[in-house]
């Protein structure tokens, strides 16, 4: 449903909004930065790398594509019958990307000079497919020889080894680019139907933040939206994307490669399903003021171990979170890598009851984690990912200042008492091939 162009001003970091959901369903997002020259777009859909399954318009049933399709249509929108949309950008003087992740893709640009002509190429580009049995042919080869790249490389290894032990056969932990196997079954037929289902203008968001007069830079959007003809917007059903069980965790795998150090990753699955709304978001930031504050290379622990010859520093914890998963992994490089998951395993073990967990040290890492949050929003293009990112929850990045602002020592406890659970556990090893 189409909606008024509105307006609002969020004093708490200083930034203006622009919001209108057009006719057809789009919803795009403006952030007016008088004082840049430059300007960054995202154009992103709500469709990834494990939207394997799903059902399409007019079909009973559901269908499963080849992994990896997600990041093959990325690359294929941009190339046309008789040009190549990276052409259009670079006459410009722009510069262009996209990239694929597990539950969206996103089309860019970034330009200090005719952002009316660079946005109507990236609407034209991404709304007007072309995909040949040629051209998809000769993607194949391309993102076949990424593929093989990606495979020996210890670290992609690693992250997809603890990944695959947490959620074994989700397509969460199979990269977005596909296997060789699988990208051999892509067709155009099956890129048509994909695109029909995931690129709805309903299902997409326009974000556009930098230099640039608001109300012109809306007017030109819904212009170009209403001369195209879109098919009417239908429901989309998604599948889970794989039959197995989302509570089975593999306990330990390892796998040889010709590394110098050995690596270590500990992964933890959450248990709780994170909501897509403004609780959601507020767990999602305690745990990772949580995991920050007892694996952070501030904290004693860390300190400890370096100093024990247990950790180095690559050694980091991280979480993510998305439609039907949601993990953390503390990893690093380890001379003793049974050492090192033994002893985050220990940690995690206790569950809230963390020496790190104080008021003093949480008053830090909230400021800290504020003022890098704030240090962001100075970055036009790290403003434009988290609005894009966020607004496919129905939250944006300047509300979420707040709730990271509202975040309790107590919430962080909380927080550490349902995802610290050491039946969540697992751990994957990359070790040194046996010299012959």
């Amino acid at each position: 449903m189409e909606t008024a162009m509105a307006k609002k001003y969020y004093p708490t970091v200083g930034e203006t909004l622009v919001t209108k959901t057009l006719a057809n369903g789009l919803r795009v997002l403006l952030v007016p930065k008088p004082a840049y020259h430059q300007t960054y777009a995202m154009f992103a859909v709500n469709y990834g790398g494990i939207d394997v399954r799903y059902q399409p318009a007019g079909v009973s049933e559901m269908v499963e594509d080849p992994e990896g399709i997600a990041h093959f249509l990325e690359h294929k929108l941009f190339e046309k019958e008789d040009h190549d949309a990276f052409d259009l950008f670079g006459q410009t003087g722009a510069s262009a990307n996209a990239f694929t992740g597990a539950t969206s893709t996103a089309y860019l640009f970034s330009t200090s000079t005719k952002l009316s002509q660079n946005l109507k190429t990236l609407l034209d580009f991404v709304q007007m497919p072309y995909f040949s049995d040629k051209t998809v042919a000769k993607e194949r080869g391309i993102i076949g020889q990424e593929i093989q790249m990606y495979q020996d490389d210890p670290g992609w290894l690693l992250y997809y080894g603890i990944i695959g032990n947490l959620y074994p056969g989700h397509p969460v932990a199979r990269d977005v680019t596909g296997t060789i196997d699988s990208i051999a079954k892509i067709t155009p037929e099956r890129l048509y139907q994909a695109y029909r289902t995931f690129y709805q203008p309903s299902n997409m968001t326009l974000t556009l933040v930098g230099s640039f007069n608001a109300a012109a830079i809306m007017a030109q959007i819904a212009d170009d939206q209403a001369q195209k003809t879109f098919a009417p917007s239908t429901p989309i059903v998604r599948g889970v994307g794989f039959d197995g069980d989302l509570a089975t965790i593999l306990p330990y795998r390892a796998a040889d490669l010709p590394v110098i150090r050995p690596k270590s990753a500990i992964g933890i699955k959450g248990q709780v399903d994170v909501q897509a709304d403004l609780e959601g978001t507020k767990y999602k930031l305690a745990i990772e003021v949580l995991l920050e504050m007892v694996f952070g290379d501030s904290s004693p622990l860390y300190q400890q171990w370096y100093d024990e010859g247990l950790v180095d520093d690559s050694f980091a914890a991280d979480y993510i979170a998305g439609r039907t998963f949601n993990y953390a992994t503390i990893s690093g490089d380890a001379d003793d890598p049974s050492a090192m998951s033994d002893a985050v395993a220990a940690v995690i073990a206790r569950g809230a009851d963390q020496p790190a967990l104080t008021a003093e040290r949480f008053e830090r890492i909230l400021q800290a984690a504020l003022g890098k949050y704030y240090m962001s929003l100075n970055s036009l293009e790290q403003t434009a990912n988290q609005l894009s990112s966020q607004s496919f929850t129905g939250l944006n990045a300047f509300e979420v200042v707040d709730a990271l602002k509202s975040l309790t020592l107590e919430d962080v406890k909380a927080a550490a008492v349902s995802f610290f659970d050491v039946d969540a556990v697992s751990v994957f090893h990359v070790r040194p091939e046996a010299k012959a």
